[in-house]
């Protein structure tokens, strides 16, 4: 994965005003509107991702004090940004078995989003309690991101009206979701959404 900086194209000691002034030329350069039926739209797209990263990073690094700069944990840091961003990718195409196959082999100590997105392999498989605990303690460890507690909360919503999911553990055999009662819920559901409509 290339250098932040080297993907803004500024010093590691430059100012948080040069880095700025840096994103916004590369924004303007690489926006989408500027590529909108384009062959080169993919590209641009692609190059204003690597962007965003970079300048998150950077901005992530300048506001803990510049602690991850200089080699091993700066990169770290950055690669799994990037591997995360493929498993969202992956999640989205329901590539679950791919997705979970790059979270397990994250090693050391998980970040809040490596538990965000496990959560979403176990709520994309219908595994409702994982998905909870997950969500739960991704939220614990950033108690202000609001992605990972509007999933808890969706979750806790979905759970308090029965659509809990489909393969929970720890239940008795008779309290199982059978495939009807899946059913039955998806249409209470699509009923709901249709009134509030």
């Amino acid at each position: 994965m290339k250098d932040p900086y080297e993907v803004l194209g500024v010093s590691r000691n430059a100012s948080e005003s040069e880095i700025k002034s840096a994103y916004r030329e590369l924004a303007k350069k690489y926006h989408p509107d500027n590529y909108t039926d384009s062959p080169l739209a993919d590209l641009a797209e692609e190059k204003m991702k690597e962007v965003n990263e970079a300048y998150d990073f950077i901005m992530q690094e300048k506001k803990n004090g510049g602690s991850s700069v200089g080699g091993g944990a700066y990169n770290n840091a950055y690669n799994a940004s990037s591997q995360y961003a493929n498993v969202r990718m992956m999640i989205q195409q329901n590539r679950l078995d791919e997705a979970e196959q790059i979270l397990d082999s994250v090693t050391g100590d998980h970040s809040a989003e490596w538990y965000f997105l496990r959560g979403m392999c176990y709520y994309r498989r219908g595994w409702a309690q994982q998905a909870v605990q997950h969500f739960q303690r991704a939220c614990t460890m950033e108690p202000n991101n609001m992605e990972y507690r509007q999933a808890l909360n969706n979750m806790s919503r979905q759970q308090s009206y029965g659509f809990g999911g489909y393969n929970t553990t720890g239940m008795n055999q008779q309290s199982q979701c059978g495939v009807c009662d899946v059913c039955a819920g998806l249409m209470c559901m699509d009923c709901l959404c249709r009134g509030c409509c």
